[in-house]
């Protein structure tokens, strides 16, 4: 008994031993605060992660007619990499568009191929297509078709005189006529017939002698002082002189001034074009027709601007029109002298020898009763901008759109070589990108061939009231 007795507190020692073990143990096995936290956030992270995988699975079918190829946004690899502006080059710039595809697009396009169809195969053909315009899109093909369909020609029925005041108001308009004469050493050269400076004077003779009676003729020389020497410019690209003061036509004293100079140095274009400026600054449009000739073979060399100045002699109240002979011009020099007589609203021609320089000036510069109040229909520039200008809106539709279908046509076959995808789903993906890619494109041709037709319908609408209208009128003053 006493044995038991004095062994009770080594039991009352181990039973709470044993108890505090035990609390331990189970407090060590409850979670803390910050460890459920953060369990909480891996989940929530993997959670996400799924639903993005989900996300990435689920491409939006792309559209298969017109209305919603249209409206489409860019596809998300051509947003990210390309330039929009660079997808509907055009011309010689396409090979900028063709090396970026090459050297930078495509490897972009392959590495995302290649990790999305490895982990998504057995996709059908209409999948695969769908993944590719999601990638691959143009998205280029609202803002252009929108234009497209508001385009406007732009063509305005000119104003008839038909009362008797504006009649008699044409009819006592004046002609004035200033001749532009180049006398650059060039001028000296042969062409077949002749000298360039000898033909030119003679045919010049021959078109003011047939000038009528009331016409204003007045002649200046440019370039004929001086050389072609460096040593020589400034004075040469002074050398702008009235010779013929502007006044009715008298044959003697014309042939004088035009016997007086010979080609000779440089060629101050733009300063001859001011000096006419100057000279029928007092002759305003309302009273009188003011035309200028200018006969060159070749560009500006004195440093002036001759485009601009035929443009302000053109827009000033003198409203002159510039009209020019290229007299065996190269083709730089042919640029600029159709574009100085584009800017002065007048004609130009080339000429090669002596049978069409005379053909020029005797048959299509001679002024007309018909020119005593000038009225013309829709000149052949305004045709050439109007077509220029729907060109340049429906090119880069169809840029677009073939680009496109050849970005799509070419993830196929790296699918195919890389067995990603089978021949069948590649053939039958590149149908479809054919298909909807001409889908599109007879729809923007129909569109820019209903407003060519437009537009050539109100020309010949134009064209022919005033000519019915001329007709009218020349009748008249060919009998007074």
């Amino acid at each position: 008994m006493r044995n038991i007795q004095s062994n009770k507190p080594r039991c009352y020692f181990f039973i709470i031993l044993c108890f505090l073990l035990l609390t331990g143990c189970s407090e060590q096995a409850k979670p803390s605060s910050n460890e459920k936290d953060e369990t909480k956030v891996k989940k929530e992270i993997v959670n996400k992660d799924k639903e993005e995988e989900k996300a990435d699975e689920e491409i939006p079918k792309a559209p298969r007619d017109l209305e919603g190829m249209i409206a489409q946004g860019p596809g998300k690899l051509v947003e990210k990499h390309m330039d929009p502006e660079l997808e509907i080059l055009d011309g010689w710039d396409y090979f900028k568009y063709s090396k970026f595809i090459d050297e930078k697009f495509t490897p972009i396009v392959n590495e995302e191929l290649q990790a999305y169809f490895e982990k998504n195969k057995d996709l059908t053909s209409d999948q695969v297509y769908d993944y590719l315009v999601y990638q691959l899109a143009s998205g280029q093909y609202k803002s252009n078709y929108e234009k497209l369909i508001s385009y406007e020609h732009g063509y305005v029925m000119p104003e008839l005189p038909d009362g008797e005041d504006e009649i008699e108001l044409a009819k006592k308009q004046k002609t004035n006529v200033v001749i532009l004469m180049d006398a650059s050493g060039s001028m000296k050269a042969n062409v077949p017939g002749g000298v360039k400076m000898d033909l030119a004077k003679e045919t010049i003779k021959q078109f003011t002698d047939q000038l009528e009676e009331d016409v204003n003729v007045s002649l200046f020389a440019y370039g004929h002082i001086g050389s072609g020497k460096d040593s020589d410019k400034e004075k040469s690209c002074q050398s702008i002189e009235s010779l013929y003061p502007l006044g009715s036509y008298e044959g003697n004293k014309f042939n004088e001034a035009m016997n007086s100079f010979q080609a000779s140095g440089w060629t101050p274009l733009a300063g001859a074009i001011e000096k006419a400026n100057e000279l029928l600054s007092n002759y305003p449009h309302e009273e009188y027709k003011n035309i200028v000739y200018i006969v060159s073979d070749g560009i500006e060399t004195c440093g002036g601007n001759p485009v601009e100045a035929a443009k302000k002699l053109n827009e000033s109240k003198i409203e002159a029109k510039v009209n020019i002979i290229g007299f065996d011009v190269d083709d730089v020099g042919q640029k600029q002298l159709k574009q100085v007589a584009e800017a002065g609203g007048g004609d130009y021609a080339t000429v090669r020898d002596r049978s069409e320089f005379e053909d020029v000036i005797l048959k299509k510069w001679k002024p007309s009763i018909m020119q005593v109040f000038s009225q013309q229909g829709i000149l052949l520039n305004e045709y050439v901008d109007q077509q220029k200008r729907l060109i340049d809106i429906h090119s880069p539709l169809y840029n677009a759109s073939e680009r496109e279908a050849s970005r799509i046509i070419m993830a196929t076959f790296y699918l195919q070589n890389k067995e990603l995808v089978s021949r069948e789903i590649g053939s039958a993906v590149r149908e479809k990108a054919e298909e909807m890619r001409d889908l599109r494109n007879d729809h923007f041709k129909a569109i820019k061939e209903e407003k060519e037709l437009e537009a050539k319908q109100a020309s010949d609408e134009i064209d022919a009231k005033v000519e019915a209208w001329k007709d009218k009128w020349l009748k008249e003053l060919e009998n007074e």
